[in-house]
């Protein structure tokens, strides 16, 4: 075990609409297992606004200040005596999602289920947006120098999007429609592609984002349009009635937004008489060299979603203007370079 003591800075939660730039205490220990991160780049995510525009996520409620974030990126700068896979200078996508591995949910191949697992940035688990973290090994994956910090931060939202198309199941030429054209939407607009979709469509109320979504190759979504398969990405609220109306008999609806209300509702009907396969997301899987080989490869362009960057110590007013849609966001970089 190593001893890890200082003080950082960190941008911490107290309550909704209340983040605040502290100065902290940095005490942890480093188990043979682990390494120490410096925090390099940190996306903003629409999970990330739900505890801060209500204080909750689903059922998880914020009771003490918290330090949000969750897709990010890192130099390793000390590893534990048990590491041998990664070298202190390396730079390295962190999967959030530190699971078990042995539970019957990871062992059955589903960790994203895991019930045991801690989650960055997630109470009362702190995350990404301060200088420094301690994370296993085994969840920080090695990026080339061809990935950039910010590209290498959003493998995690990549990672959702990729994990909502293999649930699809989308074959080779299928009519695929996407609502919500915000950073998930837009990564499901490219791996329903690499996957085989023949026509994308894509719907957010918001004119600049559905216009954005354009470079993509996604279209407009008609008002006949009938799908195939109908990915919700938005704030599962009327869209997640619009996904059934959308789809075809037969179809496959694949719900991928979070509401901040904690439920969902759909016409039963509906659903019945067309057959409907209705699947949730939850998370990622083992995905994350797959989305490295993405982007690496260009066939999936993450960094372009990128329309804002501020320093760490301006994360309060970055939240702001995400949560009230302003200068037209659509993905914040939060960056906190080494040099």
């Amino acid at each position: 075990m190593s001893e890890i003591q200082g003080q950082q800075t960190a941008v911490r939660l107290y309550g909704p609409s209340d983040l605040r730039v502290d100065t902290v205490p940095f005490d942890a220990t480093l188990a043979p297992d682990e390494v120490l991160i410096r925090v390099l780049a940190t996306g903003v995510c629409g999970s990330d606004l739900h505890p801060y525009e209500t204080g909750s996520i689903g059922s998880t409620e914020l009771n003490s200040p918290l330090v949000l974030g969750h897709e990010f990126s890192g130099l390793v700068e000390q590893v534990g005596s048990a590491v041998e896979n990664l070298a202190v200078g390396t730079r390295v996508a962190v999967d959030p999602a530190w699971v078990c591995g042995t539970c019957r949910e990871c062992m059955s191949g589903n960790p994203n289920l895991c019930r045991r697992q801690r989650f960055c940035g997630l109470a009362p688990d702190d995350g990404s947006l301060r200088e420094r973290l301690v994370a296993p090994a085994r969840f920080c994956h090695p990026v080339p120098d061809s990935v950039s910090d910010a590209s290498a931060a959003l493998l995690e939202p990549l990672g959702i999007a990729l994990h909502a198309t293999d649930l699809a199941r989308i074959r080779v030429g299928a009519k695929v429609a996407i609502l919500g054209a915000g950073p998930i939407g837009l990564c499901l607009a490219q791996t329903t592609r690499a996957a085989g979709a023949g026509t994308v469509w894509i719907h957010d109320p918001l004119e600049y984002r559905q216009k954005f979504a354009e470079q993509y190759g996604a279209i407009a979504l008609p008002d006949d349009a009938e799908a195939d398969v109908v990915i919700e990405a938005a704030w599962a609220r009327e869209s997640v009635q619009r996904a059934m109306d959308i789809v075809r008999p037969g179809g496959t609806v694949v719900l991928v937004g979070i509401p901040f209300e904690d439920t969902v509702s759909f016409k039963h009907s509906v659903a019945r008489r067309k057959g409907l396969t209705i699947l949730m997301c939850r998370r990622m899987k083992n995905v994350y060299a797959r989305c490295l080989q993405l982007v690496e490869s260009g066939r999936v362009n993450v960094e372009s979603m990128v329309t804002h960057r501020f320093p760490l110590k301006e994360t309060p007013h970055a939240f702001e203007l995400n949560a009230k849609y302003q200068q037209q966001v659509v993905k914040i970089i939060i960056e906190n370079p080494t040099t």
